[in-house]
């Protein structure tokens, strides 16, 4: 992007035409603010892919600039992609509320990273630069300390919502309202907003009113009831203590990610009694009905908790016929197979499973609804409106409300990810577009992993890949032993000797072949068995596995 002199402009590096991965970059004249840094956790094609990130290759270009990078919220798809940042950025200084920069800490520290330059916020704190001034305005989601900003700029006011909902009986603090529409009155000249949940109607469900649920469901089942919830859903947790402690239940904890949350509730005084939670030993000296089992698995992923537990596959948990499993949450887009994997082997084990769509108040989301929106729109009142944060059919029905909410149709702005949007004295237009992407993170692999090693992954998971090793004299132009053939996904060795054999002759006598009519050369021998055995193999068994060929040279007369 051009420096155009006294032109503010605007874009997203991650978080339009998606749910997760969020970044928004805000640049005027030398100057760089950008607003979270997540992860987008990938979908079930992207076989083997631990993360999905951000291209900040623009941030590299223009690191000089950088003023800062603040934080609205401490949820993975806004903090993930911290650590990856700043491997690749120079970010010289990070804002974000105590709780957020207790779980950046821990991501830190588990990457082995040493960053000091975090600058701990809250709704008093105002960060001035040459010409940023930014507000941190307190809001209502799943996790305590979020924050809308409001970035004042030499071209107007600018207002993100980060994630939110209007929640009028909330577990911790209310949004500030009268902060909102004090800006509102001020005038606010572009709005980026949630548009999580724009598809559904109505309000959301306080979350008092969950809290209401699981203590009728704690108090009433005779068993040991096992709870699955997110485990960045630190409100949730706290009232899942709260409705223990009243039904004098203990707490069993498994998860990791569980464990640190717990932990941070701790320390910033969310959860008080700690004695509620015991280990798995003390456990047995407890009746059924004292006993609540607090997990990660909401997801369906494989590792997790409830999913060992439903698989029978958990060291320490083996379920019972009277348990019941209450899943406290609500599958993100992309994760519902998985998850309803799980469900299914839960009531395949013969237990009771509470879900949010079989009993309606056992969760409800931190994302404001189509009603929320609009509250959001007039207590505003933006002269211009750009939706975030959602798939571009939630980004669309947002603008479709907006304009219901009195935003003229052309003040809205759908953008893609890396499209530039510039205010100048007031008036917002459509600017340049720089550079964005995906990056696949795989283990300690970022940026490497490209569409034909997933292409690949693809076609393991489906057909497998056979293995043939082959000792091949260079000098004789001879192969000293039979060819060995191992095969992973494709189809037992052991239970398919006949098959085996066939191949292993048909490598033969591609190799015999080769090395009687041609040169010797390794490269061309290896396409050589790939080209004439893959249509061998696929008319023998209907598979298409990857074929690898491993040669082992010998020279020796």
């Amino acid at each position: 992007m051009k420096n155009n002199s006294n032109i503010t402009s605007i874009f997203a590096l991650g978080g339009l035409g998606e749910v997760g991965k969020n970044m928004y970059v805000v640049t005027h004249n030398e100057e760089i603010i950008i607003i979270d840094a997540g992860v987008m956790f990938p979908e079930d094609d992207l076989l083997g892919i631990d993360y999905v990130i951000q291209d900040v290759s623009y941030l590299k270009q223009n690191e000089d600039k950088i003023k800062g990078l603040f934080i609205t919220h401490g949820h993975e798809d806004h903090i993930g992609g911290i650590s990856f940042l700043l491997n690749s950025v120079n970010i010289p200084k990070i804002y974000a509320s105590k709780i957020s920069t207790d779980l950046i800490n821990k991501k830190l520290i588990d990457r082995n990273i040493k960053y000091e330059n975090i600058e701990i916020v809250n709704e008093e704190t105002i960060i001035k630069t040459k010409y940023f001034t930014i507000e941190f305005v307190g809001t209502t989601h799943s996790i305590p300390e979020s924050f809308a900003l409001a970035i004042h700029t030499p071209n107007g006011l600018i207002f993100e919502t980060g994630d939110f909902k209007f929640d009028l009986t909330p577990i911790g603090p209310m949004a500030n309202i009268h902060k909102m529409a004090e800006l509102g009155k001020k005038g606010v000249t572009l709005l980026l907003s949630d548009s999580t949940n724009a598809l559904s109607e109505g309000f959301s469900k306080s979350e008092s009113s969950v809290d209401e649920a699981l203590n009728d469901i704690v108090s009433k089942h005779y068993g040991r009831v096992i709870i699955a919830t997110f485990a960045s859903n630190i409100y949730r947790i706290k009232h899942i203590v709260e409705t223990c402690r009243k039904n004098n239940r203990k707490i069993i904890v498994f998860g990791r990610s569980m464990e640190t949350s717990i932990e941070l509730a701790m320390n910033n005084g969310l959860i008080e009694d700690k004695t509620i939670f015991i280990d798995n030993n003390e456990a047995k000296n407890l009746k059924k009905n004292e006993i609540c089992i607090l997990c990660t698995g909401t997801q369906g992923e494989p590792l997790a908790a409830l999913s060992r537990i439903a698989n029978g596959v958990h060291k320490q948990i083996t379920l019972m016929p009277d348990d019941l499993v209450v899943f406290s949450s609500s599958p993100i887009p992309g994760n519902a197979a998985s998850n309803n994997k799980v469900i299914n082997k839960l009531y395949l084990k013969g237990v009771k499973v509470y879900t949010n769509k079989t009993f309606n108040d056992v969760h409800t989301s931190g994302h404001a609804k189509e009603e929320e929106l609009k509250w959001m729109l007039r207590i505003i009142k933006p002269k211009y409106f750009m939706p975030m944060h959602g798939e571009y059919r939630m980004l669309k029905r947002h603008t479709e409300i907006a304009e219901a909410c009195g935003v003229p149709k052309e003040n809205t702005f759908i953008c893609k990810n890396g499209d530039g949007i510039n205010i100048k004295d007031g008036i917002v237009t459509r600017g340049e577009t720089i550079k964005s992407g995906d990056v696949y993170v795989d283990g300690s692999r970022i940026g490497d992993v490209g569409s034909q090693i997933i292409k690949d992954r693809k076609l393991m998971s489906n057909d497998g890949i056979l293995v043939t090793i082959l000792n091949i004299n260079t000098l004789t132009r001879k192969l000293l032993i039979k060819p060995n053939v191992t095969t992973r996904g494709f189809i037992m060795v052991n239970e398919n000797p006949e098959l085996i054999n066939k191949i292993e002759k048909k490598i033969t006598e591609i190799v015999n072949n080769f090395l009687s009519n041609s040169t010797y050369n390794y490269t061309d021998l290896k396409n050589q068995i790939i080209l004439e055995l893959y249509p061998f193999i696929n008319d023998l068994t209907g598979r298409r596995p990857i074929i690898l060929p491993v040669i082992m040279e010998v020279n020796q007369t």
